[in-house]
């Protein structure tokens, strides 16, 4: 605990996090530095200003002096919940920090307040233990998360704190992601009507091949943004499992079957639940010492974890109102955050990305988002965003080194992947199946449809095969609407050199937009 009597002190730098300028730390930020707790930073902490300023950056919000809160636990707490939503980790340490005393003083004071009775829910539900409080039996329900703040889930009344538990999780497992301004523009777009009305528009050959093209696309990215080439077969094999997401519920066996499809050669691989520590990063080339990127989850934990994803995934698949795409962040982030696995984690990480949108009817059947392909074109923006939710964790988790070089996590690290602010693995997603049905669905479609008019000009002059067309049109892609000299002496030297020049005019005609 702090040295000092005072929750909230003036700083312009807290955690080597600058602020916008010289104010008051208040908040979830005063209350994490009084009782000096052990958790990440909250993604945005809040001051007051010294001048009548109120407004926002990417990292912290700012408030008048008239917001300045009393400067107490119960101030600090009442602030953070009106202001800057819930934080279950950070919440939970406090918890653990104040004891039940000063938690059960605070609602005894006041036990019908709307954030006495939210800290009173909290309280029990992070602590699994009931406070020595009597049931309340009057006044309105109140809702937990505050819907202009965060997104919430199906609401779930809790008689005795007269709270409607609108969590989207459990108690095992329950990320969070905060209303932003980028993601309600994206939601406003109802994107999930727009891709039905844009394949009601196409002729349902041209779709077909759209996905088939796709989901193959899909799995070969898959393998390249872990650093794979894998065998066609391989990769079809993984695309046919893509495009049977959201047949099966996910289950432990499920996520095994899963695996060990992803898994092509066992032999070196243990496949099923990891019996050891992780983490993705490199080891040291002198001495094999782990540098890690991203510490797994204890194996010990995970159990608890899977089963508080899966309980929290079929949570989101009976809560109809749930926006899919943010249901999917969750789940599918949440599960390479955990890293169950030795090895597949994530593959099986994007496979989530399509199922829970399958599952939550985001999609018409047998469409699918080239996830993994946007993903690969956006490689560095993926990487940071997974690194936002890895780098401040690794200063909370104490490790030593294996006799393999592996890690062996030694504190209690669980919470740090039961909660956690996916706002920003749901900005990214979001931004990319908004590029999918923007731009790449309408993109493959058009190049299609243009092929399908240059296949009927070479059936109609030259009756090629369809293997012909394929090979001829592509290396009229290569030559910028020209047959190089190579294809013009060796696969296509029985063509004419008149022949040639029409065929190049009606493909630039065609695919190049140009009459020549």
């Amino acid at each position: 605990m702090s040295k000092n009597n005072y929750f909230s002190r003036i700083i312009t730098v807290f955690h080597e996090r600058t602020a916008p300028e010289e104010g008051y730390l208040v908040g979830y930020g005063a209350l994490l530095q009084f009782y000096e707790l052990a958790v990440p930073l909250p993604d945005r902490l809040a001051i007051i200003s010294r001048k009548h300023k109120h407004y926002e950056t990417e990292m912290w919000k700012v408030f008048t002096p008239r917001h300045k809160p009393e400067d107490t636990l119960m101030g600090h707490l009442t602030f953070a919940l009106k202001y800057e939503g819930i934080e279950l980790g950070l919440l939970k340490k406090l918890f653990q920090k104040t004891g039940p005393e000063e938690i059960t003083t605070i609602i005894t004071n006041e036990p019908t307040g709307q954030y006495s009775r939210k800290i009173w829910f909290l309280y029990e539900w992070l602590m699994d233990i009931n406070l020595n409080l009597p049931d309340l039996t009057a006044g309105n329900y109140i809702h937990l998360i505050d819907e202009t703040l965060q997104y919430a889930g199906k609401a779930e009344p809790s008689k005795r704190h007269r709270i409607r538990n609108n969590l989207p999780g459990t108690k095992e497992f329950c990320p969070l992601i905060r209303r932003t301004p980028m993601l309600e523009e994206i939601i406003q777009l109802q994107l999930s009507q727009k891709v039905n009305n844009l394949v009601a528009k196409i002729h349902p050959d041209i779709m077909a091949r759209t996905a088939s093209f796709l989901l193959l696309k899909d799995s070969k990215a898959s393998y390249a943004i872990e650093g794979e080439r894998p065998p066609v077969t391989r990769a079809q094999r993984w695309g046919r499992a893509i495009g049977q997401a959201g047949k099966k519920p996910i289950s432990k066996d499920e996520l095994i079957r899963l695996q060990q499809m992803v898994i092509d050669n066992p032999r070196f691989i243990k496949t099923g639940w990891r019996t050891q520590g992780g983490f993705i990063g490199e080891h040291d080339r002198r001495d094999g010492t782990p540098m890690p990127d991203h510490i797994s989850a204890k194996w010990q934990d995970l159990p608890a974890l899977i089963d508080g994803l899966i309980a929290m995934n079929q949570k989101m698949e009976e809560d109809e109102i749930f926006d899919a795409v943010l249901a999917a962040t969750m789940i599918a982030f949440g599960f390479v955050f955990i890293h169950p696995f030795a090895d597949g984690n994530g593959r099986l990480h994007r496979y989530l990305i399509h199922h829970v949108l399958s599952r939550k009817g985001f999609v018409t059947p047998g469409i699918i988002f080239p996830v993994s392909a946007i993903i690969l074109e956006r490689i560095n923006e993926y990487r940071k965003v997974l690194e936002h939710y890895s780098q401040p964790r690794l200063d909370f988790v104490k490790w030593k080194i294996t006799d393999d070089h592996n890690v062996e996590v030694l504190n209690d690290t669980i919470d740090l992947y039961r909660y956690f602010d996916a706002t920003k693995q749901a900005e990214f997603l979001y931004s990319c199946v908004r590029q999918t049905i923007e731009v790449t669905i309408p993109e493959e479609v058009d190049y299609l449809e243009r092929y399908d008019q240059m296949k009927i000009y070479l059936d109609n002059h030259f009756e090629m095969p369809d293997k012909t067309v394929a090979l001829l049109v592509r290396f009229l892609q290569q030559g910028n609407g020209k047959l190089l000299e190579r294809a013009r002496t060796k696969e296509f030297q029985e063509l004419k050199i008149e022949e040639i020049q029409a065929i190049e005019a009606q493909f630039s005609e065609i695919f190049l937009n140009k009459i020549i």
